[in-house]
């Protein structure tokens, strides 16, 4: 049987997921680069041929490590699903001779970088300019219309994402970004290949988006993700993930699959996704782009990853399409022939919908509760009326435990303060996202709230 490398960092599709379709067409030898999550420990176990978390002293030279330890297994193929380890891993293919993303990897991982190709292609996206340093940023500020975002060149997650709104905002913004960067690396939520990537930053111009044009009902928010595949050079677009709004600053709440849109609008945005797709030449891998739409038909290119779409997206696809594509992924790394769809899934060819909602501590005006929270998934169940048919469940992997302490919502620290992933499947995606709505309101009310701490005895109040 083939033997299959996989890299394990953090983010991506749940890793106990991964694993059993990974396992289903290979033997898996899995190198973490992060800790297991405790959920996951039993799965590789009984999954793995082999599980090696190699010592801090052996990751100064990541592509190197990768490659040499896909050797001693006889690896056929190795492959990530995580956005921080895309590069190596990408670079580590190349040495071995294997299929993998490419040397373009880093084009969809650098922000600079990748805004940089589209402008040369002439790709509709907003007016940025990297930054480097605050004087950057500054100079940034005198060229480009406001309001402005500042983001990190390799985060995920939006997180150090800032919005400026006039001149004497940017300094503050600065220095917030650059903190929120240094504790996500601490977390292991950071690039691993690239010294120093916590430094590198992009910042451009807000387009306004609306949903209005675009939707048939009210709630959707103003982009969408388009899930694909690069196979050989070749893009296929698989289908669409549809989001509620976002959280400021730009803080994803929901992704819903499918996307409920037109056939017509549906196209466009395919056609879009796969020129910025073509443009950044990647060769073998999952990819992710999420568009911004606007009025009049307008749309933006926010970001494509070289990787399948993080959280749940890859579950929900399997879930309302029936496509497992992690196994076929893996099938194209190990060189069997695989039936990539010519066209997106349309709505019509769902059986139902599914989509997963991070648990963040403000209401559905984005607004920070009112007071602290436990988390507590079966009061969230019993306690929130949900529409005939749907099933609630959460994702323990990428959720705490029941007791602890919902966190304070952090603009700047993004997806790094949520408490909890939920996953809902239902009839259709309006189901879906008007029952998001309902858990989202539902929560503060439902969920324990924070017992004040017990005072030592002689201690008065």
């Amino acid at each position: 049987m083939s033997k299959v490398l996989l890299v394990h960092a953090k983010g991506g599709p749940p890793l106990g997921y991964v694993l059993s379709r990974a396992a289903a067409k290979s033997h898996v030898h899995l190198l973490a680069l992060s800790a297991l999550p405790p959920e996951a420990a039993d799965a590789a176990a009984s999954l793995c041929a082999s599980v090696v978390t190699p010592a801090e002293a052996e990751r100064t030279d990541l592509v190197s490590l990768i490659a040499s330890h896909a050797r001693a297994v006889g690896a056929d193929a190795v492959l990530t699903f995580s956005e921080y380890a895309v590069v190596a891993v990408a670079e580590a293919c190349e040495e071995l001779g294997l299929a993998g993303a490419g040397s373009a990897a880093a084009l969809a991982r650098d922000k600079r970088l990748m805004r940089r190709t589209w402008q040369e292609h002439g790709l509709s996206q907003p007016e940025f300019r990297p930054v480097a340093t605050e004087a950057d940023l500054g100079e940034a500020t005198g060229s480009l219309s406001f309001p402005l975002l500042l983001k990190a060149a390799w985060s995920a997650g939006s997180t150090a994402h800032q919005i400026i709104r006039s001149p004497h905002e940017a300094s503050a913004a600065w220095r917030r970004s650059r903190e929120v960067m240094s504790a996500s690396a601490r977390l292991g939520y950071s690039e691993l290949h690239v010294a120093e990537a916590d430094a590198d930053f992009v910042v451009e111009e807000i387009v306004s988006g609306t949903a209005s044009d675009w939707f048939a009902e009210p709630g959707w928010g103003d982009y969408v993700s388009v899930e694909g595949v690069v196979a050989d050079g070749v893009f296929h677009p698989v289908c669409l993930s549809g989001r509620m709004p976002t959280v400021e600053p730009f803080t994803e709440r929901a992704g819903i699959t499918p996307a409920p849109l037109p056939q017509d609008c549906q196209d466009r945005v395919v056609a879009l996704a796969r020129q910025a797709v073509d443009a950044l030449g990647l060769r073998n891998c999952g990819t992710h782009t999420e568009i911004k739409l606007g009025a009049g038909g307008r749309m933006w290119l926010i970001e494509t990853a070289a990787r399948f779409g993080g959280a749940m997206t890859v579950p929900q696809i399997e879930e309302v399409f029936r496509l497992d594509l992690v196994g076929m992924l893996v099938d194209h790394l190990l060189g069997r022939s695989v039936d990539w769809p010519t066209d997106a899934r349309t709505p019509d060819q769902a059986r139902g919908a599914a989509g997963s909602l991070v648990v963040l501590a403000v209401d559905g005006e984005g607004a920070a509760w009112p007071d602290r929270r436990v988390w507590d998934f079966p009061a969230v169940s019993a306690g929130t009326a949900l529409s005939r048919g749907s099933a609630l469940s959460v994702v323990a992997e990428c959720s705490l435990p029941d007791g602890a302490e919902v966190p304070v919502y952090d603009p700047a620290a993004g997806a790094n303060t949520m408490a909890a992933l939920c996953l809902l499947s239902a009839e259709d995606s309006r189901t879906v996202l008007r029952d998001f709505e309902t858990l989202v309101t539902a929560l503060p009310r439902v969920l324990p709230q924070v017992r004040p701490a017990a005072r030592p005895e002689g201690v008065s109040a």
